[in-house]
């Protein structure tokens, strides 16, 4: 038992404040993607964009947050959590103002880019400002509730994209993000306390560089591997170039005073573990909302908002789960709740796979959402926290990056697996009638292949989900290296 004092109060106070400012980054972020997520098939259609236009609407986004998580972890620790922060929520309100602007679909992707170098910002020093703002024994309840909600924002954006999208036109789906953007950088610039400066060290550009190149040659790769296939010219330049410049990365990364990705932090078991389980939840639970809505709008024929509705179940389980998983910290590890929910996220897709069918009862499906969602919440609760808590505390920064960049691949992937897997089964003359959700007024037999690709879909997420677990299974806490322990006070 912890004795409270008044210092304790203080401080705990202060750390509730700043849980408020960075779930609502969260919620600005999480709400920004779901919306999207079901009203894209409006987008689509507004654009008159092709399966190609469609795809990177979704996939620029993710692709350059994945490529500069590290970048802007880094940065942080070095010029000042709380001040590239705030400019992601600058950046971010800016970016969703013009995109709104679009004139066309690649102007939309361009801003979308810009979207993604802010959401980085942000995302990339959340957790970690969390993390110094709670004592490491209460760490469980304002994770629990930082990645609660998420769940908030997953809540509201399914609904209120199929909302917008029906009544106020596409561009709100955008400005709907300007609003609460200036609220979080008000919030934020009043709560959050200037962190003392560390030493003014040069940041690592050769590093900065390498990386971001070899994320973006492998995830370029990956995504074009859906349609183009694998002897496509852009997946054989992005795999040789990815294999080119890994060993350059690390033989850089070695010599710089100060490397953008230090090594040494992630040689462990539990960050190895828990790194590459927090990939495989990621890539099983990411592209749900988004296969699901378009099962719904493509081959039952719903409207963007009823599609929205049909997706709720997935939002509430993790908005459920997640707090609920933060108050059993004192009474179950992090351990063991990062594998608990691993579990409920495979069941949870395992049910979907054996029940995709369009005479299933909707009551089943919403079962299964729901228990998937259920799994998420408590497997990031937990993950998120047994990360945290080990690692040396000059070292937050990069290595948060690094953990939402793992999870970010897994994103990436997800999306163009997921959509890739779906759309194969009808063939590319009607894919095009699958993104922007029509293809259930065309033919009955396009219909039935449509549902063999959710099927496939949910196959291959029911497996990653399932190797997820035994990930979590082997992450076992262990105390952070003394080598780093000395130099990170």
């Amino acid at each position: 038992m912890v004795a409270v004092t008044p210092e304790t109060g203080t401080s705990m106070r202060y750390a509730w404040r700043v849980c408020s400012v960075t779930s609502l980054g969260l919620v600005l972020i999480g709400i920004a993607g779901s919306t999207l997520n079901v009203a894209l098939p409006t987008v689509v259609r507004h654009f008159h964009a092709d399966a190609t236009q469609s795809g990177w609407i979704l996939l620029a986004f993710l692709l350059v947050n994945t490529a500069s998580l590290v970048f802007f972890g880094r940065i942080a620790d070095l010029l000042g959590r709380r001040e590239v922060y705030l400019a992601g929520f600058a950046l971010f309100t800016v970016a969703s103002l013009l995109a709104g602007l679009s004139p066309n679909v690649w102007f939309l992707v361009g801003m979308r880019v810009v979207q993604a170098i802010g959401s980085a910002m942000i995302l990339a020093n959340g957790t970690v400002i969390i993390t110094d703002a709670f004592p490491p024994e209460r760490l469980s309840q304002g994770m629990g509730v930082y990645i609660g909600t998420l769940s908030v924002a997953q809540l509201a954006g399914p609904t209120l994209g199929g909302l917008i999208a029906e009544t106020a036109g596409w561009q709100w789906i955008f400005w709907v993000n300007v609003p609460a953007g200036l609220i979080a950088l008000g919030w934020g610039a009043v709560i959050l306390r200037k962190m003392p400066k560390r030493p003014k060290e040069p940041v690592d550009a050769l590093g900065n560089v390498l990386v971001f190149a070899a994320l973006s040659a492998v995830l370029l790769a990956v995504n074009e591997a859906g349609s183009g296939g694998l002897t496509s010219p852009v997946v054989l330049a992005g795999a040789a170039l990815f294999v080119l410049l890994v060993p350059l990365i690390m033989l850089a990364e070695r010599r710089a005073p100060n490397p953008v990705l230090d090594l040494r932090l992630f040689g462990g078991r539990l960050l190895a573990y828990a790194n590459l389980a927090s990939f495989c939840n990621a890539l099983a639970r990411s592209a749900l909302i988004l296969v699901v809505a378009l099962y719904f709008q493509a081959a039952r024929g719903l409207d963007a908002f009823s599609a929205g509705l049909s997706v709720l179940p997935v939002p509430v389980g993790i908005g459920l789960a997640s707090p609920i998983a933060g108050l059993l910290g004192p009474r179950v590890s992090p351990y063991g709740l990062s594998i608990g929910g691993a579990v409920m996220s495979a069941l949870g897709l395992g049910t979907l796979m054996l029940t995709a069918d369009p005479a299933t009862p909707y009551w089943v499906t919403g079962i299964a959402l729901f228990v998937a969602g259920c799994g998420s919440g408590t497997f990031l609760t937990g993950n998120t926290t047994q990360v945290m808590a080990a690692l040396p505390s000059g070292s937050l920064g990069v290595v948060n990056g690094f953990r939402v960049m793992i999870m970010n691949v897994g994103i990436v992937i997800s999306v163009g697996l997921s959509l890739s897997v779906v759309t194969s089964s009808v063939g590319p003359a009607l894919r095009a009638q699958v993104y922007a959700g029509t293809l259930s007024t065309l033919s009955p037999v396009a219909v039935g292949q449509l549902m063999d690709g959710f099927q496939r879909a949910y196959a291959v997420l029911f497996a990653v989900a399932l190797t997820g677990a035994v990930l979590a299974a082997l992450a076992r806490s262990q105390r952070a290296p003394a080598s780093l322990d000395s130099t990170s006070r």
